[in-house]
């Protein structure tokens, strides 16, 4: 289409995206055509995984494709998408499909070979980070911004690497110039297990000559690795599928009852911030006694002191509108029907629609996968 660079007005931009879908998956197709290998396209936007049932329907699809030996083809629907509704990236976009299917490795393509602990470019005795074991700890220099035509820099794919990580999915950040990268890594990550599992073996029948040489070096990259005890399905698409429309800012008492599998309770509510309604995802923000008085102003948060003091634990789907918890914010529940003039439920947020930051983890579920292992041989 002879476009140097990428458009700033909206309907250009998906005018040339819904050419761009086209091109692209013609592209696709013809190259592993060459390899008899059937491709598919899912295009998807926020919307389209905001409902449980959709999201379901989406880990549902992608991992029938994959059983059926045909390789997904994921992109956002950027014909469609707006800003409310996007993803932002296809980082982001990536690590959200990687915990869909319960992904082994999400590898992350860009212009350099790792991270570094200092800009490359401007200083030549940077060194790079080959393994993370801790994303919270990370010191790099992510000043990578991007292509021109594309979205995401290195900050997007440091995002993506900590929601894969945290579904249980090994991330890497290597060089998109040299595709062979992804091969040889896998290559090299496996012998390393099989080396790890045959030095703790007490078998004296382990056949050495069975085994596979280990690769000597990889190709540089850096690896992220994934939680030991990775958050499960529900509780991912929670914290990181949905988007929050308001802030529920609740008591230090209510927080500790979240953790012992309560529900979200009116008692436990100190304040509300933002415009949301019944089925929508807010923010839980813990404020503790001392704090939180300081931070109301009134009945309502003076302005900017409870963000400032506050500290994010998770996310909920709400039965009840700001409106309405702002009426019935610190009542119990009984006292609802008589403030409202009905009861919807006892709970501003039931426990199974609520998600705790590194509180709830187990390996992520996978509609499919265990139907899939039972069938193979």
């Amino acid at each position: 289409m002879d476009v140097g660079k990428r458009p700033k007005h909206l309907p250009r931009i998906q005018a040339l995206a819904a050419v761009g879908q086209c091109r692209l998956m013609s592209l696709w197709d013809s190259l592993f055509a060459h390899l008899r290998q059937p491709v598919a396209q899912i295009l998807l936007t926020r919307n389209d995984i905001a409902d449980r049932t959709q999201y379901i329907n989406a880990q549902n699809t992608l991992c029938e494709l994959l059983s059926m030996g045909v390789i997904p083809i994921v992109n956002e629907n950027d014909s469609l998408a707006v800003s409310e509704i996007k993803f932002g990236d296809n980082d982001t976009l990536s690590a959200i499909t990687a915990a869909m299917i319960n992904a082994d490795y999400l590898f992350l393509m860009t212009d350099v070979d790792c991270l570094y602990d200092r800009n490359p470019r401007d200083y030549a005795e940077a060194k790079p980070i080959e393994v993370i074991s801790n994303i919270a700890e990370l010191q790099a220099d992510v000043s990578s911004a991007g292509s021109s035509l594309g979205t995401g820099g290195m900050g997007t794919k440091i995002v993506a690497a900590r929601l894969a990580t945290s579904a249980g999915v090994t991330a890497i950040i290597t060089r998109s110039s040299k595709p062979g990268n992804i091969s040889a890594i896998v290559a090299y990550l496996q012998s390393q297990s099989l080396t790890l599992s045959d030095s703790i073996s007490t078998s004296a029948e382990l056949d050495a000559a069975s085994l596979t040489p280990s690769v000597a070096s990889p190709p540089l990259h850096t690896r992220f690795e994934p939680f030991p005890t990775p958050i499960r399905s529900r509780s991912f698409w929670l914290l990181h599928a949905l988007t929050p429309h308001g802030t529920i800012y609740i008591d230090r008492g209510a927080f500790t009852a979240l953790t012992q599998k309560a529900g979200l309770l009116p008692v436990g509510v100190i304040s509300v911030s933002g415009t949301f309604s019944q089925q929508e995802a807010v923010r839980l923000i813990v404020l503790d006694k001392a704090s939180s008085a300081l931070a109301l102003d009134g009945d309502f948060p003076a302005q900017g002191s409870l963000r400032s003091k506050g500290e994010e634990v998770g996310r909920a789907v709400v039965n009840y509108s700001n409106v309405e918890v702002t009426r019935i914010k610190g009542l119990r529940s009984s006292q609802i029907e008589g403030v409202l003039g009905y009861a919807d439920s006892e709970y501003v947020a039931l426990r199974e629609n609520i998600a705790l930051v590194g509180q709830e983890r187990s390996r992520p579920v996978t509609p499919g996968l265990e139907a899939m292992e039972r069938a193979s041989p």
